[in-house]
């Protein structure tokens, strides 16, 4: 059977390419990126889907008076597509409780961060203000707080007395292009167990 996956952006997608790119490979198996759904119809991440002839869906969130109008929608595009696991690769939204319940422990996302530490935006900033010598990145399931569901993987990156907000990013992304993949993958082969803060890997 195969896993359909959707992904969810607002910017360029350089994660979602090393998502598309890993299942064409196999690396990810059994799976297919079904839909890439943005909140920005400029968004370069569904160009990225298009020319990979993948479903590109742009949902407007000023064309709904609330929130909850909008996720819904969201929720009909997923089920359109009938998503099995939803990906969070640079989507600047967060998502209410209807999304996360239905979609429970299968809401992945990615932060450029060691969580729990430097939640939110500009995490690579927040981590050179604070001055900690290892930074990293987080893939971790989707609960209703910010940034706070359970870690799946982690991976860390130096600190360097010459980094910049920029070349610091730069270096934490390309573990982002090695972790988001592999705990997909991980997914995929039914060998994460969810256990309150805990995800056991099988």
């Amino acid at each position: 059977m195969t896993l359909n996956i959707a992904v969810l952006i607002s910017g360029r997608g350089s994660n979602l390419q090393s998502i598309i790119d890993n299942v064409e490979s196999g690396y990810i198996p059994n799976a297919c990126v079904s839909v890439v759904i943005s909140d920005k119809k400029d968004a370069y991440g569904l160009r990225r889907a298009m020319d990979q002839g993948i479903n590109a869906v742009f949902i407007d969130p000023a064309a709904y008076q609330s929130k909850e109008n909008f996720e819904n929608a969201l929720l009909e595009a997923l089920a359109k597509f009938s998503t099995d696991v939803l990906l969070l690769a640079g989507f600047m939204r967060i998502l209410g409780s209807n999304v996360i319940k239905a979609y429970s422990n299968r809401i992945m996302n990615i932060h450029p961060a060691l969580l729990p530490s430097f939640k939110g935006l500009h995490a690579q900033k927040q981590a050179l203000d604070y001055g900690v010598k290892i930074a990293g990145c987080t893939v971790h399931f989707v609960d209703e707080g910010m940034d706070s569901g359970p870690i799946i993987l982690q991976k860390s990156v130096p600190v360097l007395d010459s980094d910049t907000e920029d070349s610091l990013s730069e270096r934490i992304l390309a573990q982002e292009h090695i972790i988001f993949p592999e705990a997909v993958k991980l997914f995929a082969e039914g060998r994460l167990d969810v256990k309150g803060r805990r995800v056991h890997i099988l």
